[in-house]
């Protein structure tokens, strides 16, 4: 690094990369450093993992030239389908239906594999003189000083710029180091993830099966194949995992049904606990989080990357203007804009997936009425659905201009 960068990035999974890409774009300078080593992120197999990008990330994506990269590999989400009911019985009668068709800008999201979205930033921070990539690395220690932020590495070497961007996660380090404290609560649930194979066709449809227990998601990938995030009691969840492949499809089929005919499983499985993380602030002195490190939610409306991406578009955002009126980018003024921005929406979504699990993981008669007489009513009206659309889409709020498809 011949010059110092303006933002130092801890964290180089999805968020941090992206956020680099788009300061880079607006004339940045950018050190990512990860923990990770470079060949552990561009490993090329099929794990399992997938990501439900909304329309508006995929504009980011487009924006900031990722898209051109992974198009290929991505299956649009044609439809949505909600239903409520209890694995082997079928659905109730009440549902939602989600149809592209009913908005004018087209599918609603994509699903995208993470081995190509993650591959694809990879290069193009390669590829881009203003991003330097320091891998296999950790932070050890961050300082502040009145003219900018340091971290240290765990080889002892010292790297200083003018703000310093946590994008490392539910467990953040540069959030502890900094004092920022986090809120939150364990749902006692455990996600089942993996990718299925299956004889029928999806028609780019996505399915969400609410089940006392905990949702089930059916994502589409491309080809006949599928994503499924699968959530159950802890102790129940571990229980299945441990199963061999085909005692874990035995215990799937009545969960997920014949709608599709047969099913085989594709890539590894694995799990994760389901829990609520929300920093109590998403600044700092000289400092900004980004992604789950500033808010780590339950995945039942696919949220969590879309949510950071808007973390990634608001904060860039806010950087690049500043920096353009000559202003000091990591002074705790041009940070409140980046948190006042980014609160309101942060605290909706959150509140709603809180919600929406409360509401529909249970099987107490009186909510499962409720629920399912509010299903049918959004369904049978039309400028209610819409909205469920354009929310699901990200097309909401004050989007930033990334994520309207436009530069900043």
């Amino acid at each position: 690094m011949t010059e110092q960068p303006h933002v130092l990035i801890v964290g180089g999974g999805l968020n941090g990369p992206a956020l680099a890409l788009a300061l880079a774009q607006g004339g940045k300078r950018v050190t990512v450093i990860d923990a990770l080593p470079q060949d552990v992120r561009q490993a090329d197999e099929f794990d399992g993992r997938a990501y439900a990008l909304a329309l508006a990330s995929q504009r980011l994506l487009s924006a900031i030239g990722i898209w051109a990269r992974i198009n290929d590999h991505a299956q649009p989400m044609l439809e949505i389908k909600v239903t409520d009911g209890h694995a082997g019985r079928g659905p109730s009668p009440f549902w939602m239906h989600f149809d592209h068709a009913e908005i004018e800008e087209g599918p609603m999201g994509y699903m995208v594999e993470d081995r190509y979205l993650r591959r694809a930033l990879i290069d193009a921070m390669a590829e881009n003189d203003a991003i330097t990539l320091l891998d296999g690395q950790s932070v050890v220690a961050q300082t502040v000083s009145p003219s900018g932020v340091s971290v240290t590495l765990e080889d002892g070497i010292e790297i200083t710029g003018d703000l310093l961007a946590g994008c490392d996660g539910r467990t953040s380090g540069t959030a502890t180091r900094a004092g920022i404290k986090r809120s939150g609560r364990d749902y006692g649930q455990t996600a089942l993830v993996c990718a299925i194979t299956h004889e029928k066709p999806h028609h780019g449809v996505a399915h969400q099966f609410f089940m006392p227990p905990g949702p089930l998601a059916i994502l589409p990938l491309t080809g006949n194949r599928s994503l499924i995030v699968w959530a159950e009691k802890t102790e129940l969840a571990q229980q299945i995992n441990a199963l061999d492949d085909h005692n874990y499809l035995e215990v799937l089929r009545p969960r997920f049904g014949d709608f599709l005919g047969e099913l085989g499983l594709e890539g590894k499985r694995f799990t994760y606990p389901l829990n609520l993380t929300v920093a109590n602030a998403l600044i700092a002195e000289r400092l900004a989080l980004v992604g789950d490190a500033a808010h780590g939610i339950h995945p039942i409306a696919g949220q969590g990357l879309n949510a950071g991406l808007r973390d990634v578009a608001a904060l860039a955002e806010t950087v690049i203007l500043a920096a353009r009126r000559g202003e000091d980018i990591g002074s705790i003024q041009v940070l409140e804009r980046y948190q006042q921005w980014r609160r309101f929406d942060m605290a909706t979504l959150v509140t709603a997936t809180d919600m929406f699990n409360h509401l529909f993981s249970n099987d107490n008669p009186l909510l499962r009425a409720g629920r399912e007489l509010g299903l049918g009513l959004v369904n049978a009206l039309p400028p209610a659905r819409r909205a469920f659309i354009r929310e699901a889409a990200g097309l909401t709020g004050d989007l930033p201009r990334l994520m309207q498809g436009k530069t900043i």
